[in-house]
């Protein structure tokens, strides 16, 4: 279907890559992975023609479907659901030429036009569009409002239902977890999976290429590898292939040596059933894995505070929220070591309850106590705005601590991978991946004994992502953690809460029970959109019923007046005293045989009309 042959591809006058062949076949799903600039994006680009400078050939039929999610939504005043149907631009335009045809009454061609209509799928647009909303994330009360009600991350996900409306047989997908939250990416799984079309993503969520990628195709050192299987298998067959580098191999050893300690430590203290299991399990998979990220430039550890508090915070009898409560009654006892995943849809309060930890949002009611020695690390998913542009990393750590040295700063940059000239780059000139990962180190760099990370993994890479896993691994402090990232939570907190309905409870499952409620509740909500319109559609038989009615009753309401008229014509005459004249009798008998007659008709039309307002006061 695609198929790309001694491609190669220049950002400027740096070379990505050289000399790449592979195929893409019809229902493939390949994860593209590699490195922040390795080329991923501007592979996308030359696919859908936005580049002109490369070498070689991108070969597909002419009539290939191409969906792309696109980065950015303008702020538009366009109803939301419209935007989302407008992806389907076939039925957009039949649409206007149905309307046209309607204003100039061609009727023939309107046959036609609803024929192609149908053959589009069009009457089940709307139903489709709500669907693909709902599965993202958005309330039923979201549908109709317009785009520029939305944030930046929320047009972000009006664009992902625009490009799944879109009728496709291959979509290109860049980053599409990124703004979505956990909820979200269970039901994109889903919907990727029965799509019966190509797929290529780029994604640096290993979860999330686990589910959906069929085959990985990796961008390292100027060239793209194509690996059969998920991310997993890619990460052990390029283990293997690393391990073949005999100066990798003591490096591999001390690696797998550091985590094999780490699960034996785990399973020492492990004590809660049913989550102990998922994270032995998921600590077991790190100890297979992390050969293949011997090669990764990021290497760190974060140092708790030298001073420790028992409890380190606690919340009583708290309700937090802006004008009113998103969360009340919350009695929280956060102590040293506790590691705890923080659940719970779009809007429940997760974010909120972190700024509520943190002191950025005050308390509406309720009080919060601080340990002595509270020190806390708060990653926000908006911390790269705090950064000073106009500062390279150097002085953004320097700021934290005048007295350490300036080798020492960049020693602890290079963990980083902020190495060389880098370390006095303007941060204005940094990558978003580049800003994130200095958000992160300002923040390790103040040794904190309590973390609260809100989607930290946010524009990090999978090596990256996969040194903060190890990192908080061995963070020997506390952690309330949010994250999209399965594999971050799986593999770095010891329980999870969940947040539902203004209320935090502990939630006794896995995150395995937790895609099964989101999938049951994606299940429901369906079925709720169908009895919905089902609803919709008898209201709309009723309403047109009842415009029957009144048409009727009014017809009705016309022939007694004329019926009315012609008795009291017929009086009228009747009452004339030349009526009954000898010559006239004939007439007077005809009068009042009519009359008769149209009395009758009268009353047979009366109790037609009682029945059919009766009728209507029923419905």
């Amino acid at each position: 279907m695609l198929s790309f042959t001694n491609l190669s591809l220049r950002a400027g006058t740096e070379l990505l890559f050289q000399d790449v062949s592979f195929t893409v076949y019809e229902t493939n799903k390949i994860g593209l992975v590699g490195a922040n600039g390795s080329g991923k994006t501007s592979l996308f680009r030359a696919i859908l023609g936005d580049l002109d400078s490369y070498d070689g050939n991108i070969n597909y039929p002419k009539d290939l479907r191409i969906a792309n999610l696109a980065q950015e939504v303008p702020a538009t005043e366009e109803i939301s659901l419209d935007y989302v149907l407008s992806g389907d631009k076939k039925l957009v335009k039949v649409n206007l030429a149905i309307e046209d045809a309607q204003k100039s009454g061609n009727t023939n061609l309107l046959g036609d036009l609803y024929a192609e209509y149908e053959t589009l799928d069009g009457y089940s647009a709307k139903s489709r569009a709500e669907k693909l909303m709902i599965g993202l994330g958005f309330a039923s009360t979201d549908i109709k409002k317009p785009v520029s009600d939305f944030s930046g991350g929320w047009r972000v996900r009006l664009n992902l239902a625009q490009t799944l409306m879109q009728p496709s047989d291959l979509v290109l997908l860049d980053e599409p977890t990124n703004h979505l939250d956990l909820d979200a990416i269970i039901w994109l799984v889903n919907w990727i999976k029965s799509y019966k079309g190509a797929v290529i993503l780029i994604s640096h969520d290993r979860e999330f290429l686990d589910d959906c990628a069929d085959s990985i195709a990796h961008l390292d050192k100027k060239n793209i590898d194509l690996y059969p299987g998920n991310y997993s298998d890619f990460e052990k067959k390029r283990a293997s292939k690393l391990a073949e580098i005999e100066k990798n191999y003591a490096k591999q050893q001390r690696e797998i040596s550091h985590i094999q300690n780490f699960v034996r430590r785990f399973k020492a203290k492990a004590t809660k059933a049913r989550q102990a299991q998922s994270r032995i399990k998921a600590l077991e998979r790190m100890e297979k894995i992390a050969p293949a990220h011997i090669d990764s430039p990021f290497k760190f550890t974060i140092n708790e505070a030298q001073k420790n508090s028992d409890p380190l915070l606690v919340l009583d009898g708290a309700s937090i929220g802006y004008s009113s409560p998103i969360l009340q009654d919350l009695k929280i006892v956060i102590r040293p070591r506790d590691r705890i995943g923080l659940l719970g849809s779009n809007g429940e309060g997760k974010s909120t309850l972190i700024k509520s930890l943190n002191g950025e949002l005050a308390l509406i009611s309720g009080s919060k106590i601080a340990g002595k020695n509270l020190k806390i690390g708060y990653f926000s998913q908006h911390q790269v705005d705090d950064l000073d542009l106009n500062k390279n990393a150097l002085s953004h750590i320097q700021d934290l601590d005048k007295e350490v040295s300036e080798q020492g700063v960049r020693n602890f940059l290079g963990g980083f991978n902020f190495k060389g000239n880098k370390v006095t780059s303007s941060v204005n000139l940094f990558s978003g991946g580049e800003k994130a990962r200095l958000a992160l180190a300002k923040i390790v760099f103040k040794k904190p004994n309590l973390l609260l990370m809100d989607e930290p993994t946010n524009h990090l890479d999978i090596d990256m992502r996969q040194a903060l896993t190890l990192a908080l691994q061995s963070f020997s402090g506390a952690i309330i953690l949010i994250s999209h990232d399965r594999h971050l939570l799986a593999n770095t907190v010891d329980e999870f809460m969940i947040l539902k309905d203004g209320s935090l409870d502990i939630f006794k499952g896995d995150l395995e029970d937790y895609r099964r409620i989101i999938l049951d509740r994606t299940a429901l909500q369906k079925k709720e959109i169908r009895e919905v319109k089902y609803k919709k559609q008898t209201v709309k038989i009723e309403k047109k019923e009842i415009r029957q009615i009144r048409a009727e009753v009014s017809k009705i309401e016309k022939r007694l007046e004329r019926f009315q008229r012609k008795i009291d014509e017929i009086d009228q005459e009747l009452s004339s005293s030349d009526a009954y004249k000898k010559d006239s009798i004939i007439n007077v008998q005809s009068l009042l045989r009519d009359k008769i007659e149209i009395s009758g008709q009268i009353e047979a039309l009366e109790e037609e009309w009682y029945k059919l307002n009766s009728k209507m006061d029923v419905e």
